[in-house]
């Protein structure tokens, strides 16, 4: 536990200095041709990805109970509402523990289905106890659902988000793919008034950055849920400057 904590300390001072707003241009440029993210990002990916997965059992089951109380606590799971959770990879915080209270409790669940690689296209779609599912590309079950009872993202009461990495601000690095950004484009800032639905990032805090300078087509997160508590973005947090 302790040298995990001291290689994360290690790794936010020096190896994570502040990202700038290219960081998730390269799968646009990935279809002109280049293969691969910029090194130095994709090192981060890989040891962000690296640090949660090599979370000691006990901390990760821990803080994975922490996380649900937290959850709880911010009234996530109320009857009726439309909330969107996700199926995780190995080494994200694994939701399913909460699904069979959300479940009782008459909550309707979504969950991510990919669309096409091609264009980075993802829809949601229901969850329920019964419902079959099966590894896309990825390797991360979706559910085997008709696409005619996926919902608009708007549609949502909240969305549960998973992460690579985040900072202070709320800023998310995600897998690099940009589904989740090509998702909430019509919940960006400025888009409509509402600000719905709320994005709930959920992440240990090990996966923590000092800063992640976003881009113009990155959605800034509500607030972010570790172990540690709950993050609130800040409305002074810098903001992504359009080249228009």
């Amino acid at each position: 536990i302790v040298q995990v904590r001291l290689e994360r300390e290690a790794l936010s001072a020096a190896a994570f200095p502040k990202y700038c707003s290219c960081r998730e241009q390269w799968p646009v440029t990935a279809q002109a041709g280049s293969a691969s993210p910029p090194l130095p990002l994709r090192e981060t990916r890989r040891r962000l990805r690296a640090l949660r997965r090599e979370l000691p059992d006990d901390e990760r089951d821990a803080a994975e109970r922490t996380i649900h109380r937290e959850l709880r606590r911010l009234n996530v799971w109320q009857p009726g509402r439309r909330i969107a959770a996700f199926l995780g990879m190995p080494g994200e915080v694994d939701l399913r523990p909460a699904f069979e209270e959300a479940w009782r409790r008459g909550v309707r669940l979504f969950v991510p289905r990919i669309l096409s690689l091609r264009r980075g296209a993802m829809t949601f779609v229901p969850y329920e106890r019964d419902t079959r599912l099966q590894p896309n590309w990825f390797g991360i079950d979706e559910p085997v659902v008709p696409l005619s009872r996926r919902v608009g993202t708007l549609q949502l009461d909240t969305i549960l988000v998973p992460l690579v990495g985040f900072d202070s601000h709320c800023h998310r690095l995600g897998m690099g793919a940009g589904f989740y950004d090509r998702a909430l484009q019509r919940r960006h800032a400025g888009r409509q008034p509402f600000h719905r639905p709320r994005l709930i990032g959920v992440a240990y805090d090990v996966q923590r950055l000092e800063r992640i300078d976003p881009a113009p087509w990155d959605v800034a997160l509500d607030m972010v849920v570790t172990e540690r508590g709950v993050i609130r973005r800040d409305d002074s947090a810098p903001r992504a400057q359009s080249s228009a």
